[in-house]
Protein backbone atom coordinates (compact mmCIF):
# COMPACT_ATOMS: atom_id res chain seq x y z
CA UNK A 1 0.00 0.00 0.00
CA UNK A 2 2.94 2.48 0.95
CA UNK A 3 4.73 1.86 -2.50
CA UNK A 4 1.29 2.68 -3.98
CA UNK A 5 1.18 6.00 -1.96
CA UNK A 6 4.74 6.96 -3.11
CA UNK A 7 3.76 6.16 -6.76
CA UNK A 8 0.77 8.83 -6.47
CA UNK A 9 2.65 11.28 -5.22
CA UNK A 10 5.58 10.84 -7.75
CA UNK A 11 3.01 10.64 -10.55
CA UNK A 12 0.65 13.38 -9.46
CA UNK A 13 1.79 16.71 -8.96
CA UNK A 14 -1.26 17.51 -7.68
CA UNK A 15 -3.57 15.46 -5.77
CA UNK A 16 -6.27 16.95 -7.62
CA UNK A 17 -4.67 15.95 -10.67
CA UNK A 18 -5.49 11.78 -9.41
CA UNK A 19 -8.16 10.41 -12.00
CA UNK A 20 -11.73 8.99 -10.15
CA UNK A 21 -11.32 5.97 -7.60
CA UNK A 22 -12.24 3.80 -10.22
CA UNK A 23 -9.89 5.32 -13.20
CA UNK A 24 -7.14 5.27 -10.87
CA UNK A 25 -7.47 1.51 -9.74
CA UNK A 26 -7.62 0.50 -13.50
CA UNK A 27 -4.31 2.57 -13.94
CA UNK A 28 -2.78 1.27 -10.79
CA UNK A 29 -3.25 -1.93 -12.16
CA UNK A 30 -2.27 -1.87 -15.35
CA UNK A 31 1.54 -0.82 -13.95
CA UNK A 32 1.24 -3.60 -11.96
CA UNK A 33 -0.11 -3.10 -8.47
CA UNK A 34 -2.21 -6.20 -6.69
CA UNK A 35 -5.94 -5.64 -6.71
CA UNK A 36 -6.21 -5.88 -2.30
CA UNK A 37 -2.92 -3.12 -2.27
CA UNK A 38 -4.98 -0.99 -4.67
CA UNK A 39 -8.13 -1.07 -2.86
CA UNK A 40 -6.39 -0.38 0.64
CA UNK A 41 -4.75 2.55 -0.59
CA UNK A 42 -7.32 3.90 -2.25
CA UNK A 43 -9.51 3.41 1.30
CA UNK A 44 -7.18 4.84 3.13
CA UNK A 45 -6.88 7.86 0.85
CA UNK A 46 -10.48 8.60 0.80
CA UNK A 47 -10.81 8.09 4.14
CA UNK A 48 -7.61 11.06 4.30
CA UNK A 49 -9.97 13.59 2.07
CA UNK A 50 -12.97 12.71 4.17
CA UNK A 51 -10.82 13.30 7.85
CA UNK A 52 -9.58 16.66 6.33
CA UNK A 53 -12.92 18.05 5.41
CA UNK A 54 -14.00 17.26 8.92
CA UNK A 55 -10.98 18.88 10.72
CA UNK A 56 -12.89 21.98 12.87
CA UNK A 57 -9.37 24.33 13.12
CA UNK A 58 -9.30 24.59 16.99
CA UNK A 59 -7.24 27.00 19.23
CA UNK A 60 -3.78 26.94 18.31
CA UNK A 61 -1.41 25.86 20.61
CA UNK A 62 -0.06 27.95 22.21
CA UNK A 63 3.66 28.28 22.58
CA UNK A 64 5.79 25.85 24.30
CA UNK A 65 2.47 23.31 24.98
CA UNK A 66 2.96 19.78 24.85
CA UNK A 67 0.83 16.96 22.63
CA UNK A 68 0.29 13.85 25.04
CA UNK A 69 -0.17 10.48 22.75
CA UNK A 70 -2.82 8.64 24.60
CA UNK A 71 -1.46 4.55 25.22
CA UNK A 72 -3.42 3.63 21.62
CA UNK A 73 -1.15 6.31 20.27
CA UNK A 74 2.02 5.07 21.80
CA UNK A 75 1.36 1.84 20.96
CA UNK A 76 1.25 2.73 17.03
CA UNK A 77 3.87 5.43 17.02
CA UNK A 78 6.92 4.74 18.78
CA UNK A 79 9.33 7.25 20.28
CA UNK A 80 11.02 7.57 16.59
CA UNK A 81 7.50 8.44 14.75
CA UNK A 82 6.34 10.86 17.94
CA UNK A 83 10.32 12.63 17.82
CA UNK A 84 9.92 13.50 14.01
CA UNK A 85 6.42 14.64 14.28
CA UNK A 86 7.41 16.84 17.11
CA UNK A 87 10.26 17.89 14.86
CA UNK A 88 8.66 18.48 11.75
CA UNK A 89 6.08 20.89 14.06
CA UNK A 90 9.03 22.21 15.67
CA UNK A 91 10.63 23.39 11.94
CA UNK A 92 7.30 25.08 11.23
CA UNK A 93 6.75 21.73 8.34
CA UNK A 94 3.58 20.82 10.10
CA UNK A 95 0.70 23.05 12.05
CA UNK A 96 -1.09 21.34 14.96
CA UNK A 97 -4.29 20.48 12.26
CA UNK A 98 -1.44 18.71 9.96
CA UNK A 99 -0.09 16.81 13.09
CA UNK A 100 -3.30 15.56 13.76
CA UNK A 101 -4.12 14.32 10.96
CA UNK A 102 -1.15 12.73 10.33
CA UNK A 103 -1.75 11.07 13.43
CA UNK A 104 -5.67 10.15 12.63
CA UNK A 105 -3.99 8.89 9.80
CA UNK A 106 -1.87 6.62 11.25
CA UNK A 107 -4.11 5.31 13.58
CA UNK A 108 -6.59 4.18 10.77
CA UNK A 109 -3.61 1.80 10.04
CA UNK A 110 -4.31 -0.81 12.98
CA UNK A 111 -3.34 -3.66 10.32
CA UNK A 112 0.03 -2.19 9.87
CA UNK A 113 3.10 -1.36 11.65
CA UNK A 114 3.93 2.15 11.69
CA UNK A 115 7.89 2.79 11.06
CA UNK A 116 9.67 5.57 10.79
CA UNK A 117 9.72 5.24 7.03
CA UNK A 118 6.17 4.75 6.82
CA UNK A 119 4.95 7.44 9.12
CA UNK A 120 7.30 9.51 6.30
CA UNK A 121 5.21 8.41 3.69
CA UNK A 122 2.09 9.56 5.94
CA UNK A 123 2.91 12.92 6.40
CA UNK A 124 3.84 13.46 2.69
CA UNK A 125 0.26 11.96 1.73
CA UNK A 126 -1.59 14.82 3.85
CA UNK A 127 0.78 17.57 3.09
CA UNK A 128 0.43 16.46 -1.13
CA UNK A 129 -3.58 16.20 -0.24
CA UNK A 130 -3.77 19.27 1.77
CA UNK A 131 -1.98 21.14 -1.76
CA UNK A 132 0.88 22.30 1.11
CA UNK A 133 3.69 23.62 -0.64
CA UNK A 134 6.99 21.00 0.29
CA UNK A 135 10.32 21.92 -0.23
CA UNK A 136 12.59 19.75 -1.96
CA UNK A 137 15.06 18.80 0.84
CA UNK A 138 11.90 17.80 3.02
CA UNK A 139 10.57 15.66 -0.33
CA UNK A 140 14.20 13.95 -0.33
CA UNK A 141 13.72 13.64 3.80
CA UNK A 142 10.55 11.85 3.50
CA UNK A 143 11.17 9.48 0.69
CA UNK A 144 14.65 8.63 2.20
CA UNK A 145 14.25 5.20 3.13
CA UNK A 146 17.47 5.14 5.79
CA UNK A 147 17.27 5.14 9.73
CA UNK A 148 19.83 6.64 10.69
CA UNK A 149 18.74 9.77 12.51
CA UNK A 150 17.81 9.43 15.85
CA UNK A 151 14.24 11.21 16.72
CA UNK A 152 13.88 10.38 20.21
CA UNK A 153 12.32 12.66 22.34
CA UNK A 154 14.53 14.23 25.61
CA UNK A 155 13.87 12.48 28.40
CA UNK A 156 14.48 14.37 31.90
Amino acid sequence: MFDILVYLFESYIHADACPESDLLARKLSAVGFEAEEISEALEWLAGLRRVAREIQPGIAPSAGSLRIFCEQEQAQLDARCRGFLSLLESAGVLGAAHRELIIERAMALQDFTITLNRLKVIVLMVLWQQEEPIDTLMVDELLTEEEDWAYEPIVH
